[in-house]
């Protein structure tokens, strides 16, 4: 079997109520998938995280590489163009566009053998995972609280077990949303905060102190990922879990984090961090460091439906036979129109719990004339 085709797809969709995190506003969703065609008629899908009209430019700029090799040795691939690209940066979009290649490739190679990735991967250990909803971001009204607390417990009331608080606002506005959020979920859910790295190691201890009263599940990215010292003076000072790795990539970024001891959860993006053949490697290491691995998870049910396969093969966070932790998937609950339409079978929850797809590969289909509806080509 032999690649005969590699092709991008940018989509983009204006929303209709704009939200911001601490890192700015949103108007519009965009995605970037990756095509991938062999000469035995199998297809292979992947999606970049990132800018999706850079992303789509490093895929396009190392599709030439691919075309006539076999797509089933993955590592083997995985390495080629790793080292090809090397020496423009190990980091960012350029493995953020080898992710997207990445999976596409464990896409065919799980139809090629008629089964599902997470069986290629090891062996699923669990055939659903408990979700927990992101949303909770700020919209354009001058009173958090004239949404927040019923937002949240909307959440709860759909069965979420969990929810994520967008922070980053200013610790005295984070102080009361917090509040907010806890009060209207119960003690019974969990509550994470996100501040999207908004903060110096000051303020994001300054924060966390006063919100621990609220039992907070974590504390992600509370200052930049750059800032390892920072990371761990966190760690050090606060009781709450401090997690982060969304903007970090490959086995080696992630050693940095280990060895400092800078995280408890670590929270690699498996359309970033460089696809699911780096993302079970990184997962490895996590377990070796005794670091809690939960996902980052924020684009289309395609990003979904890989995160799940990923997930579906990772140990339990703690070694107890009865009673483990297990991790668990990040739902995005935002508005993003592409998400579900991309999908023929949109992947669903069931008072918080989503099924891992059973089907060959990722298990799932691109809708065609969703790709055609959303194109920013």
């Amino acid at each position: 079997m032999k690649i005969t085709g590699v092709r991008t797809h940018i989509l983009q969709a204006a929303l209709s109520r704009h939200f911001a995190s601490s890192r700015g506003w949103y108007d519009t969703r965009a995605a970037m998938l990756v095509e991938i065609e062999t000469d035995q008629g199998l297809v292979g899908w992947g999606e970049c995280y990132g800018p999706a009209r850079i992303t789509a430019a490093v895929v396009d700029n190392v599709a030439a590489w691919l075309i006539g090799k076999d797509p089933l040795p993955t590592e083997y691939l995985w390495q080629m163009i790793y080292a090809g690209l090397r020496d423009h940066g190990p980091k960012g979009v350029i493995i953020q566009g080898l992710s997207g290649i990445d999976i596409a490739l464990w896409d065919i190679k799980g139809k090629y053998f008629g089964v599902p990735v997470q069986q290629l991967l090891g062996g699923a250990q669990r055939t659903e995972l408990v979700a927990y909803a992101t949303g909770l971001l700020r919209r354009q009204v001058d009173d958090p609280a004239c949404y927040l607390a019923e937002e949240a417990a909307g959440y709860a009331a759909e069965g979420f077990s969990a929810v994520k608080l967008k922070v980053g606002f200013g610790e005295e506005e984070d102080m009361a949303a917090t509040r907010l959020v806890r009060e209207a979920i119960g003690p019974a859910v969990k509550l994470m905060i996100d501040a999207n790295h908004a903060y110096d190691s000051v303020a994001a201890i300054r924060l966390g102190r006063a919100i621990e009263q609220y039992d907070v599940a974590w504390f992600e990215e509370p200052v930049p990922p750059e800032d390892i010292a920072g990371y761990q003076n966190v760690r050090t000072l606060l009781p709450i879990p401090v997690a982060g790795g969304e903007c970090e990539f490959t086995r080696f970024g992630f050693r940095e984090l280990f060895v400092s001891r800078a995280l408890d959860i670590a929270q690699p993006d498996v359309c970033a961090a460089g696809g699911l053949s780096e993302c079970k490697k990184i997962a490895d290491m996590a377990e070796a460091f005794g670091v809690r691995y939960n996902p980052h998870v924020w684009g289309t049910g395609l990003a979904m439906a890989a995160s799940l396969h990923l997930l579906a093969v990772l140990p339990s966070h703690t070694p107890s036979a009865l009673r483990p932790i297990e991790p668990m998937l990040e739902f995005d609950r935002t508005e993003h129109p592409i998400r579900e339409a991309i999908l023929t079978e949109p992947i669903e929850h069931t008072r918080g719990v989503v099924r891992v797809p059973e089907g060959a590969g990722l298990g799932i289909e691109i809708d065609r004339k969703a790709l055609a509806r959303f194109s920013a080509q």
